[in-house]
């Protein structure tokens, strides 16, 4: 079985030396002789990489951590079998958002609102010549254009040969969770302004009657009934992409296109940081700190306030629009939707 998924992650490079990606191929674990084959470095040398040691860890004895990213693996793999049927062609622009780790063999796809500054972070330290704390890097320094290449930004094939030798990750969370986030970041918090401006002033011009014009003219005060409305509306994708702030996670990572080796959650952040970093090897780098758990419920309640006022309509429609999110990350429909 295990070669069998060899061939199919084969099948991923080789369609992209066409510069395009097969979008049924995926990747996969390797078997050991083609990890020593392709080497590390990670095309030739002797030193084990991240996702060789992900594979002896599936061929030990069974760790509990491993067989949670096992068993993730597998519904993820099931999910897509199940709930995807039309299939596309992926372009190497699809891969944008998957950044490349050269030096440590890793391919992470960052979903916005899913810690994904602190794996920027992350990269960015284990990246430097000299030891650096994540946390000390600003935020504004972690997501600046071309600090971290892209798969994007590769010759096909370049791409072919990470995606056949690369560890691939990447972290998801609750999609209406994540949505609520966004929301409350960008639509009311005043270091927010620039992107108010952008999308605040389409959003009040678009939906609201008789806006007053210091609104229209700021966008500071969205209502999350408006954000959700703009969501709905046929518009908003005909005019342009989704903003990747709430654009769907599978949308962003194609995770049914790609097979990912590690699918971590934002509701066991260290936990499954820790065991991404304990792949790689580093063991003076520590990710830093997640939320504390009461934090973390206390999104739940925020996003549960936010839908609270929201129509079983629009639940409903929305809902729709992030299914396959639900549907793919094993995620349960929120307790707090009224969708019959």
């Amino acid at each position: 079985m295990r070669r069998c998924c060899w061939r199919r992650r084969v099948l991923v490079a080789a369609c992209l030396g066409a510069a395009l990606l097969l979008l049924g191929a995926t990747l996969s674990l390797l078997p050991e002789s083609e990890n020593r084959a392709l080497g590390s470095g990670w095309f030739g040398g002797k030193r084990r990489n991240a996702l060789q040691m992900l594979y002896d860890l599936d061929q030990g004895p069974s760790l509990a951590l491993a067989e949670v990213h096992r068993q993730r693996r597998n519904l993820l793999r099931r999910a897509c079998s199940h709930h995807t049927r039309k299939q596309r062609l992926l372009q190497p622009e699809d891969l944008r958002h998957v950044l490349v780790d050269d030096a440590h063999g890793l391919l992470y796809c960052y979903i916005p609102k899913v810690a994904c500054t602190n794996w920027k972070r992350v990269l960015l330290a284990m990246s430097s010549p000299t030891s650096q704390d994540p946390q000390a890097i600003p935020a504004h320094e972690a997501h600046a254009p071309g600090r971290l290449p892209s798969l994007a930004d590769f010759s096909p094939t370049e791409i072919n040969r990470r995606l056949r030798a690369y560890l691939a990750f990447l972290f998801v969370r609750e999609p209406f969770e994540r949505l609520a986030s966004a929301y409350r970041n960008k639509f009311t918090r005043p270091y927010s302004a620039a992107f108010q401006r952008h999308y605040g002033t389409r959003i009040v011009r678009r939906l609201r009657p008789h806006p007053h014009p210091d609104a229209l003219a700021r966008g500071h005060d969205v209502r999350f009934a408006e954000f959700l409305a703009y969501l709905l509306d046929p518009r908003t994708r005909r005019n342009e992409p989704f903003n990747e702030h709430w654009e769907r996670a599978h949308a962003l990572c194609h995770p049914c296109r790609l097979r990912y080796d590690v699918v971590g959650k934002f509701e066991t952040l260290a936990e499954d940081a820790a065991f991404v970093l304990g792949l790689v090897g580093i063991p003076d780098l520590h990710f830093p700190a997640p939320p504390p758990r009461a934090k973390a419920a206390t999104t739940h309640d925020q996003a549960m306030r936010l839908f609270q006022d929201i129509s079983p309509f629009y639940q409903r429609r929305l809902f729709d629009l992030y299914k396959m999110d639900f549907l793919l990350f094993n995620y349960s429909t929120p307790s707090y939707l009224r969708l019959y």
